[in-house]
């Protein structure tokens, strides 16, 4: 019961003990309301103070729900991100374990058949293991953009590394990865969100922009993860609301950073390239790690 009456008499109390103080207030002091009117009394210094003390309750449950309320934004954003994610991974762990068993049951399959078929059919068996092997491929390179295993394993910077080589061997772009600082100790969900982001880029730059070099950057400053995407290729002219105009790959990029509370600016031209700046500030719980001092090379 000690226990009890101390959690019950905590201040700033939370917002069920505080509607419970307030309607205890307010049904006390609307019944020496009652009493004092009923028997023409004046109104005494105690019922002053209960009437004071109800207004004070009702400001403070006031206080409480205006706070509630501001925080409601951020943690349903957090709350949207952590689905999405769970989803990724979902369909991550289907496409590898569910249909790369089946293409790879179908792979052996017709290799079995392609042993005992007659010498006239071998070719068309050849390709169609050939076109097996392909969909097996692109089968686990979908699942491991959906959920980049490595990042818990490699960190972030490794992580992109193996993203930009793979991604890009096949093509003329030149790239290269900037980090400056070791980025160990990155919350999961800022480095999910720098790969996410760093994965859209890519793609827009290989389907549109045409560049022939890119520039990735990640740096660990004391106000937060800096993520700098530059290529020199057709560029393009920014929309001001990128979902409501078709740019679905920036509102993507968008909607991630303002989840964390970041920032993002776009800088491009037609012509001219296109240069992306995302800033991922510290949790205040991070930022004494983050700071100046501490930072770690």
């Amino acid at each position: 019961m000690y226990a009890s009456l101390k959690s019950f008499i905590t201040w700033p109390p939370s917002r069920e003990n505080a509607r419970r103080i307030t309607l205890i207030l307010c049904v006390a002091a609307a019944l020496g309301s009652l009493l004092t009117y009923g028997f023409s009394a004046p109104v005494s210094l105690a019922l002053l103070l209960l009437n004071i003390a109800a207004t004070a309750c009702v400001w403070v449950q006031y206080r409480l729900s205006r706070k509630s309320i501001k925080f409601q934004p951020q943690e349903l954003a957090d709350r949207l991100l952590q689905v999405q994610e769970n989803e990724r991974h979902r369909l991550s762990r289907e496409l590898h374990d569910d249909i790369g068993q089946l293409l790879t049951a179908a792979k052996l399959q017709g290799e079995w058949l392609k042993r005992r078929l007659p010498q006239d059919l071998q070719e068309q068996c050849t390709v169609l293991c050939d076109t097996l092997e392909e969909t097996l491929n692109k089968v686990r390179d979908v699942s491991a953009i959906l959920n980049p295993r490595q990042l818990t394993s490699l960190g972030l910077e490794a992580s992109l590394r193996a993203h930009l080589l793979k991604t890009l061997a096949n093509t003329s772009v030149h790239w290269s990865l900037d980090c400056q600082q070791r980025l160990n100790g990155i919350p999961e969900e800022m480095a999910v969100a720098a790969f996410r982001i760093t994965q859209e880029a890519v793609t827009n730059i290989l389907r549109h922009a045409q560049a022939q070099n890119l520039l990735v950057r990640v740096q660990r400053l004391p106000q937060g993860l800096t993520l700098l995407i530059s290529d020199d290729g057709l560029g393009f002219a920014p929309a001001v609301n990128p979902g409501r105009e078709g740019q679905r790959g920036m509102a993507g990029m968008a909607e991630r950073i303002e989840q964390l509370g970041g920032t993002l600016s776009v800088t491009s031209e037609p012509g001219k390239g296109t240069q992306i700046e995302a800033l991922f500030p510290w949790a205040p719980r991070a930022l004494e790690r983050a700071s100046t001092n501490k930072v770690m090379r």
